[in-house]
């Protein structure tokens, strides 16, 4: 089965994408585009990043990768490995990983797409994505944002896994329509 395995995280200049379990600046504009690009679809996340929602996300399925064998919650389908977390979101055409910084380490070798809010910021924070390699992802998409008051700037990218060296297409093959 082939399906597209999109990253969805917003990352500031220095790479932060959290402190103490919550986004260091307010965009309403990307939780906005997060909200319309999730709909419908499974979201593959970490049990800290469950944990930091005030409650169930509407219209979407929540699947918590932990190591945590005894670890439950409503609402949440839990699984202890990759697999297991993909197998679980069954024949869905595109997984929303929604972070944190361990699990975009854990799938990244299986992602397709990376659906990324560059913040204009150098916050402090604890939990901290690497800038992905341009050997193996393009930009094929970017939307700039200036400041807005207290509002940082941000662009809305989207980067696209690259074919390897030898021409080989890296991303899965679609199945035909």
């Amino acid at each position: 089965m082939s399906r597209d395995i999109v990253f969805y995280l917003a990352r500031a200049d220095n790479g932060v994408i959290g402190r103490d379990g919550t986004l260091p600046w307010r965009l309403p504009a990307d939780l906005k585009r997060f909200k319309a690009m999730t709909m419908g679809k499974p979201m593959l996340m970490g049990r800290k990043t469950f944990d930091s929602f005030p409650s169930l996300l509407p219209g979407r399925r929540h699947i918590v990768l932990t190591r945590d064998t005894g670890w439950a919650a409503p609402g949440a389908e839990v699984a202890h490995s990759v697999e297991d977390a993909l197998a679980l979101a069954g024949d869905a055409p595109e997984v929303a990983v929604i972070g944190g910084a361990e699990i975009y380490a854990l799938l990244l070798p299986h992602a397709t797409r990376i659906e990324v809010t560059e913040v204009h910021l150098t916050p402090q924070g604890d939990a901290v994505v690497a800038p992905f390699a341009a050997a193996d992802w393009h930009e094929t998409a970017r939307e700039a944002h200036g400041a807005d008051g207290e509002r940082p700037a941000f662009d809305f990218v989207t980067l696209t896994r690259r074919a390897d060296p030898q021409g080989k297409d890296l991303q899965p093959p679609r199945p035909p329509l």
